[in-house]
């Protein structure tokens, strides 16, 4: 009898390596997790985090500070792997649809509009309803095939320039301070976030679950959108799903730390590298990855600078380009 493993046995094999590399992501996210909560002007460790001086610091700003990092930086690279396969195109990620820019130009006009007198959580609905606008457009062009699949990313990076034009056409003309201050935020920062945007998070969390369990479709779909088809899967209704589920996590992370860049598209290409490719295991990964990986980046946006914090979006640029010039070093190949 030949030794060679068959196919559900390699299938096996790789599911149990997948399983495994899930472990050390999810006990490296609470690492992370633990230190940014030590990390600070004031550095606590865990045997102090019981104690009345610590108990402001560690359970009312850090925590809430934390979860929310993690459930963004979960969120962007989820969303890139989706629309790497979605797209087929590996340089796809949430900024290029322009939607997080949607949300941006939102914001920017309800400074204008509310003078800066709007309360927080109106601003946050408008980055949503910002969001969801782009992705309304998109799906507007992909319905009434106006363009072709591939072309649709080139329509998306256009709505992102018109939009960052707009914006910047605002705070150029514009000599209200709350607007400079909204731009420097939309660098990317979670500087103010307390449990009173928690109603965000939880807005966010369960479209994060379903797009989790999205493996199987995305499986299909990675295929080609004929081949899909041919398979069973009704592409439309799918592809519209997964970009209205898209947009709407996209909105709800720009509203609660701005346009942040690089997670999404360089997450799924490192854990491809690491061998988890099945769609079903790489999606929970990215969730794990990216939100570990951003965590990592607000510690040292918290902590670079003495008496001073750093745009997350800067540190995540700086972090992220070389690293993405360096898996395309390696020869990876984009299409």
């Amino acid at each position: 009898m030949s030794s060679t493993p068959s196919f559900i046995q390699l299938e096996q094999q790789q599911k149990s390596r997948d399983v495994k590399r899930l472990t050390a992501l999810t006990l490296l996210l609470a690492a992370v997790l633990i230190f940014s909560l030590c990390a600070g002007d004031s550095w606590l460790w865990p045997d102090q985090w019981l104690t009345p001086s610590a108990k402001l610091f560690v359970w009312q700003i850090r925590l809430p500070r934390a979860l929310a990092v993690i459930l963004v930086g979960a969120g962007l690279a989820v969303c890139g792997a989706v629309m790497q396969a979605l797209f087929e195109n590996s340089l796809a990620e949430p900024g290029l649809l322009g939607v997080s820019s949607g949300g941006g130009v939102a914001l920017v006009i309800c400074v204008l509009l509310g003078h800066g007198l709007l309360p927080i959580w109106i601003m946050s609905l408008a980055a949503v309803a910002g969001s969801l606008a782009v992705t309304f457009v998109l799906l507007y062009f992909a319905r009434r095939r106006l363009f072709a699949h591939s072309r649709l990313l080139l329509v998306g990076v256009a709505i992102g320039i018109i939009c960052s034009a707009i914006m910047t056409w605002a705070v150029y003309f514009s000599s209200s301070l709350d607007l400079r201050q909204l731009m420097y935020w939309m660098m990317g920062g979670f500087g103010g976030i307390d449990w009173s945007q928690s109603w965000l998070g939880l807005l966010l969390l369960p479209v994060l679950l379903w797009l989790c369990a999205q493996g199987h479709p995305l499986n299909l779909l990675s295929l080609g959108a004929h081949q899909a088809q041919q398979l069973g899967l009704p592409v439309a209704v799918w592809r519209n799903l997964l970009v209205l589920a898209m947009g709407w996590i996209v909105g709800i992370s720009v509203a609660l730390a701005g346009v942040i860049g690089f997670v999404g598209l360089v997450i799924p290409h490192l854990l491809r590298l690491s061998g988890i490719t099945d769609q079903r295991r790489l999606l929970p990964a990215c969730a794990l990855a990216g939100g570990g990986v951003l965590l990592s980046a607000d510690v040292m946006a918290r902590i670079a600078l003495y008496s001073a914090e750093l745009p997350i979006g800067v540190v995540t640029a700086v972090l992220g380009a070389p690293l993405f010039i360096w898996l395309l070093a390696r020869g990876e190949r984009l299409d």
